[in-house]
């Protein structure tokens, strides 16, 4: 009787934890309409290298605002507006907007779906719509303008599209259906990868001609060579450079790592038991410098660069930087993850008009707020969001506590936002 109430009123202490925040933008929203693209504008780390150097850094002198909603009784349908305008009334009254309507038949398989676009900048009116079958690895895809003040150009009246992909091949072609053109195919690549080897070439015609001038027309070609590695979801570490040349006449090198690191807990508020975070550091840079000269051109730069790196310290506070050969920027970004989130953002860029600032909102029900409190009945927690770190006093900074599982590429358990974005090149 004794032990039983002497272990009642006995309480040990509770185990060390480490926290793992949620990421503030995963997977990225030009993560879902990929299949609309060619596999080679995506691939070589240049989707996230595009998230580097864009997100959050606002368009200068204008509040910009983004609405992100999802119906709670439809989870297929979902709304993404944006709106921009001056901040300083001085500078003009012109707002901009855009909505998007998606349908999408799985909320695991983004690559299938249907959108409608509205905008007050051409095209006003655009369906796009994507298909993939999984068995057979084939997809098709289509971008039809509906609604154009004057149709120019081919592509005005809508381009289609073919493609097959798997782990470690994708090609495929885009065409414009009609009117009918010799300038089909508008676009072609094949992209193949072995190990942590990627290689790639996209063919794109421009100018006048005969369809076999332009095949042998070098400035028609690109080319690309990458190494890296990493599963693609953000609880693993990811390393890629890549070498370009860019319709023959240029040469880019572009090299991105996400890193995820942990540090000790230094705020007085957390509970005494938390005795590490997780920290996501990304990093990025992008050179380009012309291999063939143009005479007409000879008062232009030569060559170009950027420099961009991110610091997500916690579930709540992102800090970004960048600088180049056109400036530099700064950005801040607080995020809320009440349902819907809200984020606020703040940036400075400093080029040869001088110093702009920009401010932004984003108000999102898309993403789930998957971080940090146990939940008993969930058994993947530890990858996600608290892990019983004993001895990571001693082992502090040296791995990750989710490693075991993530190296084993069991992402069953993972909430969906932590996924890879999936086995399809």
């Amino acid at each position: 009787m004794g032990n039983l109430v002497g272990s009642l009123w006995s309480s040990e202490p509770p185990p060390p934890i480490v926290l793992v925040p949620p990421i503030f933008d995963f997977p990225p929203l030009a993560a879902r309409t990929r299949m609309l693209f060619p596999a080679y504008d995506l691939l070589f780390g240049k989707l996230a290298l595009r998230c580097l150097f864009e997100d959050y850094f606002e368009q200068a002198g204008k509040l910009n605002t983004r609405i992100m909603l999802k119906p709670i009784e439809d989870p297929h349908v979902d709304l993404v507006a944006t709106f921009s305008g001056p901040i300083d009334k001085k500078s003009g009254h012109d707002i901009n907007g855009n909505a998007v309507l998606r349908w999408q038949r799985d909320l695991n398989e983004p690559n299938t779906f249907m959108d409608l676009s509205v905008s007050d900048s051409e095209p006003i009116l655009c369906m796009r719509s994507s298909a993939y079958y999984p068995k057979f690895r084939l997809g098709a895809f289509g971008i039809f303008p509906l609604v154009v003040s004057n149709r120019v150009y081919p592509e005005d009246y809508g381009v289609m599209g073919l493609r097959y992909g798997s782990e470690c091949l994708s090609a495929g072609t885009t065409f414009m259906p009609f009117p009918l053109s010799s300038e089909t195919p508008f676009c072609a690549w094949l992209v193949g990868k072995t190990g942590r080897l990627t290689t790639g070439v996209k063919f794109k015609p421009l100018g006048e001609g005969t369809y076999r001038m332009r095949l042998k027309d070098l400035k028609n070609w690109s080319y690309t060579i990458g190494y890296g590695f990493g599963s693609g979801s953000p609880l693993n570490p990811s390393f890629n450079f890549s070498l370009e040349v860019d319709r023959n006449s240029q040469l880019i090198a572009s090299f991105y790592q996400h890193l995820v690191v942990q540090r000790r807990v230094k705020n007085p508020l957390e509970e005494s038991h938390v005795v590490g975070i997780t920290n996501y550091v990304d990093f990025g840079f992008e050179f380009g410098t012309r291999i063939i000269g143009d005479k007409s051109s000879e008062n232009l730069d030569k060559s170009s660069f950027q420099v961009a790196a991110s610091w997500q310290a916690n579930k709540n506070f992102l800090l970004k930087g960048k600088f180049g050969s056109l400036g530099s920027s700064i950005a801040l970004a607080f995020k809320s993850w009440w349902n819907p989130s809200v984020t606020f953002s703040f940036s400075a860029a400093n080029d040869s008009n001088g110093r702009k600032y920009g401010l932004g909102l984003r108000i999102e029900a898309l993403r789930q707020a998957s971080y940090e409190r146990a939940d008993p009945n969930y058994v993947m927690l530890k990858p996600n969001k608290e892990h019983l770190a004993e001895g990571v006093l001693r082992n502090f900074g040296k791995r990750p506590m989710f490693q075991s599982e993530i190296e084993s590429g069991n992402y069953d358990r993972l909430p969906r936002e932590l996924r890879p974005l999936g086995k399809i090149l």
